[in-house]
């Protein structure tokens, strides 16, 4: 059969060919924030401050070569973890990585390198039997991108390990450090596609925090404003990690009656944020701060953003 060509066909074609060219690949979705992983002094202490403290349970842990303790996850939904790695030098930074969930990695990996991100030849099976790679964000922040496999444990394991012990059934953010707030934000925005939802400021007159939601979700990054970042042993306040709860006082009431809760030591203090959504911080053993949040403002109605110019 001859097919035959009009000029406004030719003419369709080739514009499409052009605007290919431009746009390069597409973004796949960013589905949400998968995991956080952190690491930890006292390896066992740690596990039992998000086991038998937080109620998270572990459905598989790794181990290296001669037997040691390599990672344990926490599950928190089938989308979402906590990473618990040994720390690798005393008085470090106790944020090992991030996590991203896709649901197409090799055209994240792609569509990255098209925008001059530097990543690896291809993705790599993890020993849980995902796919993933790593890329650092302009902060120095490794960020892992995931996509869950089918014949994956992850996969597996939807519907299993989530007791009526867990203090949360969400991660709704995990908080960065930010010292340098253009190059970040235009990371995340422009070539990840978050959107900002809200600003805010302790202060009243410099920037303290920007969250930024996934494109394709409804998780988010805090971005933790600074002038200058603390020192690595003393960022666990601000790189943590955020469990959604529907009632802060109920909630601290069931971690009191906890057997770990004798252990404990410090006071857990209930507050009203600045987004006007009532919270509590929670602390491991390295310093690493859980944010207890509820959903919702107390009286239901948006927080506005702050206009406050961020740190200089």
């Amino acid at each position: 059969m001859k097919i035959i060509r009009t000029a406004s066909t030719v003419a369709l074609l080739l514009f499409a060919t052009i605007l290919t060219a431009q746009t390069g690949p597409h973004r796949p979705h960013i589905l949400g924030v998968a995991h956080i992983a952190v690491f930890a002094h006292d390896y066992e202490k740690s596990r039992s401050f998000y086991g038998g403290f937080l109620g998270f349970e572990e459905p598989y842990s790794l181990k290296n070569n001669d037997g040691s303790p390599s990672l344990t996850f926490f599950k928190i939904n089938d989308h979402q973890y906590l990473e618990l790695f040994p720390e690798r030098e005393p008085n470090s930074d106790r944020l090992n990585h991030i996590s991203l969930e896709t649901d197409d990695i090799e055209a994240l990996r792609l569509y990255l390198a098209s925008k001059g991100i530097k990543v690896p030849d291809h993705a790599q099976p993890a020993r849980i039997g995902n796919l993933s790679f790593n890329i650092i964000d302009p902060a120095g922040h490794q960020v892992e991108m995931v996509q869950y496999m089918p014949a994956g444990k992850t996969v597996a394991a939807y519907g299993k390990y989530m007791s009526d012990a867990r203090i949360s059934g969400h991660m709704t953010h995990v908080g960065l450090i930010v010292t340098q707030l253009d190059p970040e934000y235009k990371f995340y925005t422009d070539i990840l596609g978050f959107k900002e939802t809200w600003r805010g400021s302790s202060s009243g007159s410099v920037l303290s925090w920007i969250n930024l939601k996934v494109p394709d979700g409804d998780d988010y990054i805090e971005f933790m404003l600074a002038k200058d970042a603390p020192d690595p042993a003393h960022r666990g306040s601000a790189h943590h990690l955020c469990l959604q709860v529907p009632d802060v006082a109920a909630s601290v009431e069931t971690l009191k009656g906890r057997p770990y809760f004798k252990t404990y030591d410090h006071p857990i203090e209930q507050r009203l944020g600045i987004n006007r959504k009532r919270q509590a911080n929670l602390f491991d053993p390295d310093g690493t701060r859980t944010e207890l949040m509820e959903p919702h403002t107390i009286d239901g109605k948006p927080t506005p953003s702050s206009t406050a110019p961020p740190p200089e």
